[in-house]
């Protein structure tokens, strides 16, 4: 008896669990119903192009250590990576991640 109604407690569980959440809209409908600043500007816009901006920051980021390593590389002779350049790649990694995040945003 204790074991059925376990197995009926976790399966409501997972059940509860299981429904889809509503995902947020990213429909910006109509140019006058969109959020203002106030300025007066399209919020949306302004946010777009902030973006844009520090996505090419981090790209000429990304660019600068993608240099520095390849240099490194080329200066070695032997098969292996120096820890500055695996943490190098590991900044590389988490600016590609941020990029991606502000690109999926809208």
């Amino acid at each position: 008896m204790a074991f059925q109604a376990l197995f009926l407690l976790v399966f409501a569980a997972c059940l509860a669990f299981g429904q889809a959440f509503p995902r947020p809209t990213t429909d910006l409908g109509p140019p006058d119903q969109r959020q203002r600043g106030p300025d007066g500007k399209d919020r949306t816009q302004e946010l777009l192009k902030a973006d844009h901006k520090a996505n090419l920051k981090d790209l000429e980021t990304i660019r600068q250590l993608s240099g520095e390593i390849q240099a490194e590389l080329e200066k070695h002779d032997r098969h292996v990576l120096s820890v500055g350049a695996l943490k190098k790649l590991d900044e590389m990694e988490k600016l590609t991640k941020r990029i991606r995040g502000r690109m999926r945003r809208f």
